[in-house]
């Protein structure tokens, strides 16, 4: 990627609801520069959408939870896009509050989860689902939450982090 696609790339991270000229003043190019660049960026798929981050407080989450899972034994590549419809459908509308389900590996895990609660109840209603999903043949689930209602946060969820880092990053690299 073009140093200038990955600064409006950082920008866009930052704050996707600026104006095409205020973004152009901000990486030092044209606002036609900038036009071309994000229907390039979007085009390739390297944005697929704006979006903002809400205060999840202020919407009535209180709590959000990391869940981890470890399976007995895989589904079978067979069931997979059943078990994923029927996953999908069944949380979707039993936990609109998931915001991720992905597989991965790492710390005796497989698959990983992040939702939002509005509280306990709603986070062990949740759980109760996935343990008795007929899909999941699950050997270990554990879960880290953070009470949203804190005080102290070391760094909250934001991309301007990641944007931050992404300009440091290529400016190594040159």
């Amino acid at each position: 990627m073009k140093l200038n696609e990955l600064k409006l790339l950082a920008e866009l991270m930052k704050n996707c609801n600026r104006s095409d000229r205020e973004l152009a003043r901000a990486i030092g190019v044209s606002q036609p520069t900038v036009s071309r660049m994000k229907a390039k960026l979007e085009k390739e798929g390297v944005v697929s959408e704006y979006t903002i981050i809400p205060d999840f407080r202020k919407i009535g989450y209180h709590l959000f939870a990391l869940t981890f899972f470890s399976m007995k034994k895989s589904i079978v590549p067979s069931e997979m896009p059943n078990a994923i419809k029927m996953g999908v459908e069944k949380a979707s509308k039993a936990a609109p509050n998931v915001i991720v389900i992905e597989r991965g590996i790492g710390l005796r895990f497989d698959s990983f989860m992040m939702s939002f609660h509005k509280d306990y109840t709603s986070y062990t209603k949740l759980m109760q689902g996935v343990r008795t999903s007929q899909y999941l043949d699950l050997e270990r689930v554990e879960s880290f939450i953070v009470n949203l209602d804190d005080e102290v946060h070391y760094r909250s969820l934001t991309f301007a982090t990641l944007a931050k880092h992404l300009l440091e990053m290529s400016e190594k690299e040159e």
